[in-house]
């Protein structure tokens, strides 16, 4: 007699077999029939050519390191380009895109170093890469000049980062994230700003000139939740953890808190090293968002745990192939970034109240 085969043994794994033809996108689809982190990883490029073919606001957290560890133009890529509509970023990894788009460099080093020789020579060390720590100083003296010129007033991180990026083009015209985003009109977040560099520099002003470097990160609160608001179906693509990820899933909640019924982020995908075991933020599964009303019930999502600098390249490679050859369906959300305002699609987002 024939034993009925279970349920659960339907779809096979299909073992990979190199073949030097395949594109990056050929590579990452067949992926998505073998195991582990490699079908996390071919799923993410669904799920996000998925967002681009919707109807949705795609926000884009980043945290760590990827500034210095040479992802730069790759992010400046999906502003320009539009495969996201709004970045959140640690201050870290703005204050890293203004070193070079500044002309400066990040240098290969190596983790097994006498950090107290490096210190002597004035080199800071991210892991195993290298950065003069007088070329940094310069960066300070730099943006600190830049603030003291502005007016004496709270500026939203946004605004800031905006009138920062200007700035940057005017004086450099190269090409970087602050300066993509400012060019692309996309809206750049930094609700930690205070936690980096351009804090540090904030403060220089500050110093130089009582009432300068004010930054309102309430006003950011306030602006993103707007943004859900004015377009509540959203997405999110997570580059690591920390305050960008949590601050892209709380403007879900804090919206539905002026507009009854908006259900979360419709898509999202993270990648990540973090684990949820410890009770972190960072390593939190997509799941657990769902109970604090961050994704929606039904969401697609994905989570890839594996490094940014493994994991990226290869999938906007992937991503921008599939876009050229098949265009995303989607109407592009259009935003005008102004020093006091930001409105989206035409519609005024409002400073300190709720214009819906």
């Amino acid at each position: 007699m024939t034993k009925t085969r279970s349920r659960f043994l339907h779809d096979r794994v299909e073992p990979f077999s190199p073949d030097p033809d395949l594109s990056p996108a050929d590579i990452l689809e067949r992926m998505e029939r073998i195991s582990f982190q490699g079908r996390n990883l071919a799923a993410a490029l669904r799920v996000w050519k998925k967002m681009l073919d919707e109807d949705v606001l795609i926000f884009l957290g980043v945290a760590g390191a990827l500034s210095a560890g040479g992802l730069r133009v790759l992010i400046a890529h999906l502003l320009e380009q539009r495969y996201v509509d709004c970045l959140i970023s640690t201050g870290a990894n703005l204050y890293h895109d203004l070193h070079e788009t500044r002309g400066r460099h990040h240098f290969i080093g190596s983790p097994h170093v006498d950090d107290a020789a490096l210190h002597a020579e004035q080199i800071d060390r991210i892991y195993d890469t290298f950065v003069s720590e007088d070329e940094f100083i310069d960066n300070d003296n730099w943006i600190a000049a830049f603030a003291a010129e502005l007016e004496g007033r709270p500026y939203s991180s946004r605004e800031f980062l905006c009138l920062l990026g200007q700035r940057l083009w005017s004086a450099t015209g190269r090409h970087g994230i602050l300066t993509a985003a400012y060019r692309a009109k996309v809206p750049v977040f930094c609700p930690g700003i205070a936690d980096s560099s351009i804090g540090m520099a904030l403060s220089q002003a500050r110093h130089e000139r009582s009432g300068t470097g004010q930054m309102d990160v309430i006003g950011d609160v306030i602006e993103s939740s707007n943004l859900v608001i004015r377009k509540p179906r959203t997405a999110c693509v997570l580059l690591g953890g920390g305050t960008p990820k949590n601050f892209i899933n709380q403007a879900s909640v804090q919206a539905a808190f002026f507009r009854p019924g908006i259900e979360g982020h419709a898509l999202a995908l993270q990648i990540v090293t973090d684990t949820p075991d410890f009770g972190g933020a960072s390593g939190a599964l997509l799941d657990e968002a769902k109970s604090w009303g961050k994704l929606a019930r039904d969401a697609d999502q994905v989570t890839v745990r594996c490094d940014a600098t493994i994991a990226l390249p290869f999938l906007v490679t992937a991503l921008t192939e599939r876009v050229q050859q098949h265009p995303p369906k989607r109407t592009v959300p259009q935003f005008e970034v102004e020093h006091r305002r930001l409105s989206l699609d035409g519609a005024q987002l409002s400073g300190d109240r709720f214009d819906v």
